[in-house]
Parts: C-alpha cells; sequence; structure tokens
C-alpha cells in the first residue's frame, strides 16, 4: 500500500489567463493522483481561464490581489490537506510525476521537495531566465546554504506543517525565493528531484519579464537578509562604512606623519565619523540576530505543533492494523 494512501492531498494551482493551458493541466493532474482535489486559484484573469478550469473538474476559487505571491498566500490559508502540490497553470511541468514526488515526500519525512527543470524542448526555458535563475540561486545558497539548484521551480510539494507556518510576505514571482530560505532557516526537511520541464503551448505567455520580476527577486533576498542574518547584513555594512574612512583617512594620516599637521580637518572628521557609524552597525547587528533568533524559536514551536506527513501515515496504519487484530480476536 502506498504510504500516501489515505492521506489528503491538494493540488493547488495559482492561475492567470491561462485558458490555452489550464484544461489539460486540470485533466493531468486529476489522472496522476485520482484522490486528489485540483483547486485553481484564479488572479482575476481576462480570459476564460475559469470556465475552462471548472468544465475539466477544478474547484475554481478567486484571488483578486494581483499577484503569484497574493495567489500562493491564499492558497495556504484557505486550503487544508496533508501534502500540498503546487504548481503552475501554463502545462510546462510533468504532472506524470506527482505520484512519485508525494510518495518521497511521505516516504522521507519531508516538509518540501522541489521539482528540479529539465528541459525536454530547447524553447522551454528562455536564456535570460536560465541566467537570472543560476545566479540569484547561487546567491541564495552562499547567503543561506541552500543546496537547492533551482530555486525558481514552480513546481512543488509540501506538508502540512510547512504550508500552516510559512509566513509569507512576497507579492509576485519572488514567492519562491521566500519558500526556499524559510525552509533553509528553518533547517526543514527538503529535497529536490529531476522533472521534465517543456514549453508552452500555443497561445500561454509567460508573465515572468525578466529584468523587472529579477530585480524584484533581488530585492527580495536582501530584505531577508537583512530580517534572518541581521549580522551578516550589517557586518557588511560597517566594513563598507570602515573601508571608506580608512581610505579617506589615509592622506591625512601620511600628511601628518610627513608634516605633523593635520591640515585636512573635514576629511579626518568625516572618516573617524564613517568608522563609529561602522561600530553602530556592528552593534545593530548584534542585537538583532538575538531577536532574530526568538523569532526563528517561536515559528519553530508553531511547525512542531503539525505531525509529519509520515507520522500521520504511520498512525493510520497503525489504526487499520488495530482494528484487524480486534476483528480477528472478534
Amino acid at each position: 500500500m502506498s504510504l500516501a494512501e489515505g492521506l489528503e492531498v491538494a493540488v493547488i494551482v495559482p492561475c492567470f489567463n491561462e485558458a490555452a493551458a489550464i484544461d489539460k493541466v486540470v485533466r493531468d493532474f486529476r489522472a496522476a493522483l485520482p484522490n486528489a482535489t485540483v483547486y485553481v486559484y484564479d488572479n482575476n484573469s481576462t480570459d476564460e481561464t475559469i470556465a475552462v478550469a471548472r468544465a475539466a473538474g477544478a474547484e475554481v476559487r478567486s484571488e483578486t490581489r494581483r499577484g503569484k505571491g497574493n495567489v500562493v498566500r491564499r492558497m495556504f490559508q484557505d486550503v487544508d490537506a496533508d501534502v500540498y502540490v503546487m504548481v503552475d497553470g501554463d502545462d510546462t511541468y510533468d504532472a506524470a510525476a506527482a505520484p512519485k514526488l508525494v510518495e518521497k515526500l511521505v516516504a522521507e519525512n519531508l516538509d518540501m521537495l522541489v521539482g528540479k527543470r529539465v528541459e525536454t524542448h530547447q524553447a522551454a526555458y528562455r536564456m535570460g531566465h536560465r541566467l537570472g535563475n543560476r545566479v540569484l540561486t547561487g546567491l541564495v545558497a552562499w547567503l543561506f546554504g541552500s543546496q537547492i539548484d533551482d530555486m525558481l521551480s514552480g513546481y512543488r510539494v509540501f506538508s502540512r506543517r510547512f504550508v500552516k507556518t510559512f509566513p509569507s510576505f512576497s507579492r509576485e514571482f519572488e514567492i519562491e525565493t521566500e519558500l526556499t530560505v524559510h525552509a533553509m532557516q528553518m533547517k526543514m526537511a527538503i529535497a529536490e528531484v529531476p522533472t521534465n520541464y517543456k514549453e508552452r503551448p500555443p497561445g500561454s505567455v509567460s508573465k515572468l519579464r525578466t529584468f523587472r520580476d529579477g530585480w524584484r527577486i533581488l530585492v527580495t533576498i536582501i530584505n531577508l537578509m537583512r530580517n534572518e542574518r541581521p549580522l551578516l547584513f550589517f557586518t557588511l555594512i560597517g566594513l563598507l562604512f570602515i573601508a571608506v574612512g580608512v581610505v579617506l583617512a589615509l592622506p591625512v594620516f601620511l600628511e601628518y606623519l610627513d608634516t605633523g599637521y593635520v591640515r585636512r580637518f573635514p576629511t579626518a572628521i568625516l572618516s573617524f565619523t564613517l568608522g563609529i557609524v561602522a561600530v553602530v552597525c556592528m552593534a545593530t547587528g548584534l542585537i538583532l540576530d538575538l531577536v532574530s533568533h526568538v523569532r526563528r524559536e517561536t515559528k519553530k514551536l508553531a511547525y512542531l505543533s503539525f505531525a509529519a506527513p509520515r507520522v500521520k501515515a504511520d498512525a493510520r496504519d497503525e489504526r487499520a492494523a488495530a482494528a484487524q487484530r480486534r476483528n480477528t480476536a472478534s
């Protein structure tokens, strides 16, 4: 018997103007996970996305605030399940891989499993998107210790305890970055599995804008660094002030050694002030690092209040075995 059997699985699909693709997405995931409920969350589509999704058998709901981050936050708040499969509504991800992903999440007690994109068509992944993904994924790996190679993948499987304790603030495509950093900071059990990634069907257009959304993701990484790793963030700022102060003070110091006089008092005062600001920055980082540690402990307690998928599956099997023993005894 599959470990995931008996667990409530929800397929959650954020959607905006995907009438050309959503029918196949819904039907493919209903076929791959016949016991799951497919939820399509429409984000103010101006085409026939809602009607097509409903006709395909999905439960259609709406989020009026524009942006993928807003939609994901609403899905996490509203949908109640044991396992969540999140996928974009553009028919680029492999629905046939979903049972394997769900089974792996439950079997290994994972909280997040990422479908790493493996291109099956040359046109599936635009060059700008590929380069941006590598740069941003590498930056997050350096700052937060992430071991995920495809941080911006929209194909993910989550445990209930991840979904219900995820404090999301993103509005648009930076949501994937926030999901990844949250898992890293909470030291959750995660994994990455290669999955096929194909080009969009005719009539489906990517909503990701390479430069604008890339910039938003970069700003999100900086903000997450400030909130989650304040000591490193403010120490780097302090070191920058020290470097500028040393550059400004060096000519003044050399002149003093040569003549015994300090003629450029404004420069000397400025460099000294920069040194004081640097010390204040580092002290600020130390204080906020303690605050961040307390916040993580609070989030961890909330996270631990939910059972892992495997624990719930094991409890189900134990109940079934106990019932069988009672029937045999009687």
